[in-house]
């Protein structure tokens, strides 16, 4: 039985660059595995619960489009959106996209890591479908 989303994992072609990026969004770097001959195999980020995003060196350089393959973007999840869009521009983090509503009720807002992989900053309104499956309901309201 599916109890919930465990983690995200990305290859990364600058990890130092990468920690500092997913730091400033909020991640803590949590635990770091390696293999037998004691190399690293990737990090941890905690993302809340035990959730997490799993960082793996050895990445290519990005080039071209972000949007290769089947991946589209990470979602991470925040308390107040404009308050973490403010703490990231003073930070020096650029935002892609400014805060906006998307067509979920939910606010929104997008940053691109140093990889070229698109993130959205997510937060949830009380209104919104995923807060009704959340919550038990029928996402569009009664039939």
């Amino acid at each position: 039985m599916l109890l919930d989303l465990a983690h995200v994992a990305l290859k990364v072609h600058d990890l130092q660059q990468s920690l500092d990026f997913y730091t400033r969004l909020g991640l803590r770097e949590a635990f770091r595995l390696h293999h037998d001959d004691g190399s690293l195999m990737l990090v941890y980020l905690h993302a809340g619960g035990d959730r997490f995003v799993e960082l793996f060196p050895g990445g290519e350089a990005p080039a071209g489009s972000p949007r290769q393959g089947s991946f589209m973007h990470l979602c991470l999840r925040v308390d107040d959106l404009h308050a973490t869009v403010e703490t990231l521009e003073q930070q020096g983090v650029p935002i892609d996209v400014q805060p906006k509503v998307g067509l979920d009720r939910n606010w929104q807002a997008w940053v691109t890591d140093p990889d070229g992989n698109a993130v959205e900053l997510m937060q949830l309104d009380e209104t919104s479908p995923q807060r009704r499956v959340a919550r038990g309901e029928t996402p569009h309201g009664p039939q």
